[in-house]
């Protein structure tokens, strides 16, 4: 995710890699049964917006 991020690019190495998932920590949360920010916002869209 983003520290793994960092770490490839602080050793030079992100150049090498075609792909870095940034999802891992938002995995773990959901995995955990913590909300989730992105569906949370969506939630609150619907409540305000309806299903306009």
């Amino acid at each position: 995710g983003g520290h793994s991020t960092a770490v490839l690019e602080n050793l030079n190495l992100a150049d090498n890699i075609d792909h870095i998932s940034t999802g891992g920590g938002s995995c773990i949360n959901f995995l955990a049964g913590r909300d989730l920010e992105g569906v949370e916002a969506l939630r609150r869209s619907k409540k305000a917006f309806g299903d306009k």
